[in-house]
């Protein structure tokens, strides 16, 4: 009863003034939305292609069509070679697309006509571009063969080749793409790195509470009464514990049910992996509070601890690019172990699958707390500078 009391002052301290609920509820949901916003989109960029059919046959007319069946991409008719150059110069579009004058003919008589393709630069979305026009010739070139040489002597070869072609365009067996849901999304790594920065930005907070009391010596009044040690540290622990908890539903709420933003995780299992990370977090709380005695070294945190872990721990890129030694150091970092857990589950992993990282967060967790429980020592004022 004793640490629920100090927990419950806790949380009426910190959410009973506006400071609190823009620290601990608005700031965060603010930056991770904005985080999804720019991380976590998974639309497609539109190309948009500048182009100039002078082909006055079906082959040329076919190939725009096939590259408007595209959804990214974007056709848009010049009129003049020059205007499409413009066009390409003046960044107006990615690539340009210029169809020679009797395209359809040369194909007709087995040769393999040049589309000329302008850009500044070679990009992925030229290779698209490329890829997509290379097949389809290739295709009406496989179409005009088969006319050369089975087409009627009485039918005109034009109208064959434009036959085929208009069959052709009708596509009616077409690949289907399913996702199985085998990999995480792209961007939900940044988003959840930046949700586990401001998770651990409540150790600043929670140090900055137990840092005052001691200051003021609330805790060595709380110490004169019959209450032990570990009843002390074990009411701050569950009331930032409790204040945590809460920032992160405000966040998955917001995120997954307002925003519409799909992490492709079991709402349970994602809070169950964020609340075990935030037990981690408060243990490492009560550990600095009960090694900081000078209320200005709390503000130290962020540069120290919270700062370097999130860099160590994979919240603002890929492990996979940074050297070994930095991989190993990795493994005792907790946000390494909960980014870990939640692109298991979202790459369709059950419970049973993200266990080691659970219990390795669980046994982070219990030796903090056991040892800030230990060197809390309440009944100690601060040391002012």
């Amino acid at each position: 009863m004793h640490s629920l009391t100090i927990a419950w002052q806790m949380i009426k301290r910190t959410l009973g003034r506006k400071k609190g609920w823009m620290s601990f509820v608005i700031i965060p949901c603010v930056v991770v939305t904005a985080a999804v916003a720019l991380l976590g989109n998974e639309g497609t960029t539109s190309i948009t292609i500048p182009y100039m059919n002078s082909d006055t046959g079906p082959a040329g007319k076919h190939l725009i069509e096939e590259l408007s069946r595209t959804k990214e991409f974007i056709m848009k008719p010049i009129s003049s070679e020059e205007e499409l150059k413009q066009s390409i110069i003046r960044q107006k579009g990615k690539i340009g697309i210029m169809i020679p004058e009797n395209f359809s003919e040369a194909l007709l008589a087995g040769d393999t006509p040049t589309v000329e393709l302008y850009e500044l630069s070679s990009s992925e979305a030229s290779f698209m571009v490329n890829t997509t026009v290379n097949g389809t010739i290739g295709r009406m070139g496989d179409a005009a063969t088969v006319i050369r040489n089975d087409a009627d002597k009485n039918q005109d070869p034009q109208a064959a080749f434009e036959d085929i072609l208009n069959q052709t365009q009708k596509h009616q067996v077409e690949a289907v793409s399913t996702d199985m849901g085998l990999y995480a999304k792209p961007g939900l790594n940044n988003v959840t790195g930046f949700t586990l920065m401001f998770m651990m930005g409540l150790i600043s907070s929670a140090v900055m509470l137990i840092v005052e009391d001691r200051r003021m010596r609330t805790m060595s009044r709380i110490f004169t009464a019959p209450v032990r040690s570990y009843q002390i540290a074990l009411g701050n622990f569950l009331g930032s514990f409790a204040l945590g908890a809460l920032q992160v539903l405000f966040v998955l709420i917001l995120t997954k049910y307002v925003l519409g933003y799909e992490y492709g995780i079991p709402f349970f299992m994602h809070f169950l992996t964020l609340t075990a990370f935030m037990l981690v977090a408060m243990g490492i709380a009560s550990t600095i509070a009960g090694l900081i005695r000078n209320p200005q070294n709390a503000g130290m945190l962020n540069s120290l601890i919270i700062t370097p872990t999130c860099m160590l721990g994979g919240c603002f890129w890929p492990l996979s690019i940074m050297p070994d030694f930095l991989k190993k150091i990795a493994n005792f970092i907790p946000q390494k172990w909960a980014i870990e857990a939640v692109e298991t589950a979202a790459s369709g992993g059950t419970l049973a699958d993200i266990q080691l990282p659970l219990l390795i967060l669980g046994l982070m967790a219990v030796i903090l707390l056991g040892l800030g429980s230990v060197i809390l020592r309440p009944s100690e004022t601060s040391v002012n500078a």
